[in-house]
């Protein structure tokens, strides 16, 4: 390239220097709107923001998006069908302690049905004193309440009983997620249909082409089961159970029933095929367990965890999750020795009933080979078991229910990798 007239060689190179900045600023805007999410809306980065005006507002206000360069979302379990399949919340990469309604897992069994909230209503019959049929208008003209609770499933963790098999905690763990739920208590609809003396059951059922149904204890329902509607300030999504879903604080997430359409009072459990044939647990001699329906005390560091790289030794934080399906989270303690020693964590936000804590501790890595471990204590005094405990309890022939002390080793490389300490 030939020097232009009346520059010198400090402009020059001046010149070029911002050309290349440019090129580079380009390609990692592109780079950003390549790894963007679908749906994700993608703008030009300037060199410097603070010289041209911001992006102007959506013509008609819209419906926010997140940053095009935050691109965290779930991932899907490799089934042989999008019907009856799962996806996995980011655990790791979640800030506070509550989970985006778009990230909150996902488990179906006959697909995401489209559902008309201004046709659907939710039967509430059997042994009742008057049956009767509620709109979703008519729910929510009711006494409402906004409560944060995790919902679980059963099934988290299943893959960790015979050795370690996921990659990272998304994998391991990422079948859980904290809402905030707004909806009707049950007992505020009790009271509208009156309860017969002897009913003692009640089975719950899904408008979903799988029909999902369950049978519930009515003193659970009684005691803080809630017909939800909305999810973190804005109405349930279709994949949580748009227009309705029955929530039940600490119980396994098949139970709390999506699309929910009708709720049958009875003396008895209907044994359906979800609680006979599935989510039932087998015991060592042989036999099922079932209706094992409160989730145990449960931990996971999330930071560091397994597929993550520690560049070099020195302080870190220890952060992770813990929860119990009995109440609320008393205490967590964390390990760097495989269990040896203990020491506490610190609770970061405050404990509510079934609902998930953060927790921290701090960690000074001396680039020696380590094995990280947590366990939660709640307020029944329930201690998180370590997997040996767990398998000589439950054996090896079980799949739900799996809340051991997960272990995750550090090499003195950095690597975290998940194991069985």
């Amino acid at each position: 390239m030939r020097p232009q007239a009346g520059l010198g060689r400090r402009q020059l190179l001046l010149s070029a220097a911002s050309t290349l900045g440019a090129t580079a600023l380009a390609a990692g805007a592109a780079r950003a709107a390549e790894s963007a999410p679908p749906g994700s809306v993608h703008y030009d980065v300037p060199e410097d923001p603070t010289k041209e005006q911001g992006r102007p507002l959506l013509a008609d206000g819209g419906y926010g998006t997140r940053s095009q360069f935050e691109t965290e979302v779930r991932s899907k379990a490799n089934n042989p069908t999008d019907l009856t399949s799962w996806t996995f919340t980011p655990l790791a990469a979640q800030i506070g302690n509550l989970t985006p309604s778009g990230l909150h897992f996902e488990r179906h069994h006959g697909g995401i049905p489209t559902i008309d909230p201004a046709r659907h209503e939710l039967v509430v019959h059997g042994m009742v004193g008057t049956a009767k049929k509620f709109s979703v208008a008519d729910l929510k003209r009711m006494p409402s309440v906004t409560r944060k609770h995790f919902i679980e499933c059963s099934g988290n963790t299943l893959t960790e009983w015979a050795k370690p098999t996921a990659k990272n905690v998304q994998v391991t763990h990422g079948l859980l997620s904290t809402s905030e739920w707004t909806g009707v208590l049950f007992s505020t609809l009790a009271r509208e249909v009156g309860l017969k003396e002897a009913a003692l059951w009640v089975l719950a059922e899904g408008a979903d082409a799988a029909v999902m149904t369950r049978s519930v204890p009515l003193e659970k329902l009684l005691s803080d089961g809630m017909i939800a509607y909305g999810q973190n300030g804005e109405a349930l999504r279709p994949e949580q159970g748009y227009p309705l879903r029955l929530l039940l604080p600490g119980y396994e997430g098949n139970t709390h029933i999506k699309w929910l359409r009708r709720l049958q009072v009875s003396d008895r459990p209907f044994m359906t095929r979800e609680e006979t044939s599935k989510y039932t647990d087998l015991m060592p001699d042989g036999r099922a367990k079932l209706f094992t329906l409160q989730m145990g005390a449960k931990s996971v560091i999330t930071f560091p965890s397994a597929d993550m790289m520690l560049p070099k030794p020195g302080l870190y934080e220890i952060k992770g999750i813990a929860w119990s399906g009995r109440g609320r989270v008393q205490s967590v303690e964390v390990s760097t020795d495989a269990g040896k020693t203990w020491r506490p964590a610190n609770i970061e936000n405050v404990a509510e009933p079934m609902c998930t804590v953060r927790f921290n501790c701090p960690w000074a890595w001396d680039g020696q080979a380590a094995t990280l471990q947590s366990r939660c204590v709640d307020e029944t005094g329930y201690v998180q078991p370590t997997r040996e405990e767990l398998v000589r309890l439950r054996g090896l022939n079980s799949v739900y229910h799996y809340n051991a002390i997960q272990s995750w080793a550090v090499a003195a490389d950095g690597g975290v990798s998940n194991v069985h300490a």
